[in-house]
């Protein structure tokens, strides 16, 4: 980021094309809207285009961009109150079901793994919403306890609890598989 500030325009072609697929995912699984979540990561980008000569390194950049993902989340909930964190679509990256299912090209062994990542995308979108978000932040962002806690605006422990909480609910509802 410092480098697309300074006026390197390929440095941003590389964080466009490292972030750009985990923030999509993030946000299409918080807003459960392909069209919502496709204009809120082209407000996210722009927002990173205006902010590069002001930008300096107050945390990592990833945390940086998933807490202007979080926000722009918080601004859209709040302009549509009747909107909820619910579906868990596929994304750009295809479907994740047809992902899961290309294990093997045996069809019984393509349909359990159709049911297995179908049975865990129920359970992720079944999670109280503050335990998906902090799952979704760590899986889909790779972001640490600590970069989740900034990015929410909640202390370490609670997001070590909601995590702790929604990977507990997550086994619980797969243990039929494992």
């Amino acid at each position: 980021m410092l480098r697309f500030g300074s006026g390197d325009a390929a440095a941003f072609d590389v964080l466009y094309t490292r972030h750009r697929g985990g923030v999509f995912r993030y946000l299409i699984r918080q807003c459960g809207n392909r069209g919502a979540a496709e204009e809120l990561l082209q407000d996210i980008w722009l927002n990173l285009v205006q902010a590069r000569a002001r930008y300096t390194v107050e945390a990592k950049f990833t945390t940086w961009l998933y807490t202007l993902a979080h926000n722009r989340l918080i601004d859209r909930f709040r302009r549509h109150k009747g909107s909820h964190l619910v579906s868990l679509d596929g994304d750009d990256e295809g479907d994740p079901l047809e992902v899961a299912a290309q294990v093997t090209v045996q069809p019984e062994r393509r349909a359990e793994a159709r049911e297995q990542a179908a049975r865990l995308l129920g359970l992720v979108e079944a999670l109280p919403a503050v335990q998906r978000e902090a799952f979704l932040l760590h899986e889909e962002g790779g972001l640490s306890l600590e970069q989740i806690a900034e990015v929410t605006g909640t202390g370490r422990e609670t997001v070590k609890s909601r995590l702790r909480y929604a990977l507990d609910k997550l086994r619980e509802g797969m243990r039929d598989y494992l």
